[in-house]
Order: structure tokens, then C-alpha cells, then sequence
């Protein structure tokens, strides 16, 4: 059984391309193997479009990921667990916000530094929480605020 050159080469191409393929989903999607972090809790009136894996960002840059959500059925609240890189610190102070990427994009969990000189604790949860902000509600309040000055 013999194979020409270019069935040995377009095969060995198209191995080339599914392994940098790979590559790239795994960089891409943040996954990291053995990595090490800690994890934040943190309640939210509202989690809307945030889910695990969701980014999780200090001054625009990633430190972390979401990686759990559950609903507290006592509060009615989303409960969410954090992973943070173990090289970044927290202040103590720091609050946690659900931002969003613009009218048109997703939506991210945003940490807010404060200024304390003592930091978060693995397992520790972060109180000072703002969580998503509607769109359609804002617009909604916005189109029929108009009629009330009569």
C-alpha cells in the first residue's frame, strides 16, 4: 500500500491544525490545570447573565472565574462562589459588582478595590454586592417616567 507525498503532507496538516485548534479552546476558554486560587462567596439580589466560567475582573484585567451559583431559597438571593488567582490579593473592603461589556455585550462580575490594608481569606464573603442592572427596566422607567409632572 504505497501514499503519495501529498496525501502524507494534507494529512499531516489537517493534524496540525485540529492540535493548534485544541490548543487554542483550552487557552481560550481559561481553563488551567493545577492551578492554585481561593474562593470568595458573595450574595446577589440579581445574577443576570452570569453563569460558571463567567470572567471575573479587577481594573479590566482577569484575576478570576466564576465557578459557583446556587439559589439561597431562604433570602431568594443567588449565592456565588468566586475562584481568585492565589498571586491577587483582596482588600477587605472591596465590593463586587455585576458589570456589563456595553449595550450589546455580555455581562462580567467586576471587583472593586477598596483601600484596607488587611485582605480576604479564602472562604470569606464579600458583603458589599451590586448586582445586575436591566436593561428593558431602565428603558422601561425611562419611556413611561414621562408622565408624571401632571
Amino acid at each position: 500500500m504505497s501514499h503519495s507525498a501529498t496525501e502524507v503532507a494534507v494529512g499531516g496538516g489537517v493534524l496540525a491544525a485540529a492540535l493548534a485548534f485544541g490548543l487554542y479552546a483550552v487557552q481560550s476558554s481559561g481553563l488551567t490545570v493545577g492551578g492554585s486560587g481561593y474562593d470568595l462567596r458573595a450574595s446577589f439580589r440579581s445574577l443576570e447573565g452570569i453563569s460558571v466560567g463567567t470572567d471575573v475582573r479587577l481594573a479590566g484585567v482577569k484575576v478570576g472565574t466564576v465557578s459557583d451559583v446556587v439559589l439561597n431559597t431562604e433570602t431568594y438571593r443567588a449565592d456565588t462562589v468566586v475562584t481568585i488567582n492565589g498571586e491577587i490579593e483582596i482588600p477587605d473592603d472591596s465590593a463586587i459588582i455585576i458589570a456589563s461589556e456595553g449595550l450589546l455585550g455580555g455581562n462580567f462580575v467586576e471587583i472593586s478595590p477598596g483601600g484596607s490594608p488587611f485582605y480576604f481569606a479564602a472562604g470569606d464573603e464579600i458583603l458589599d454586592t451590586q448586582g445586575a442592572v436591566s436593561l428593558l427596566t431602565l428603558l422601561l422607567k425611562y419611556v413611561g417616567g414621562g408622565g408624571d409632572n401632571e
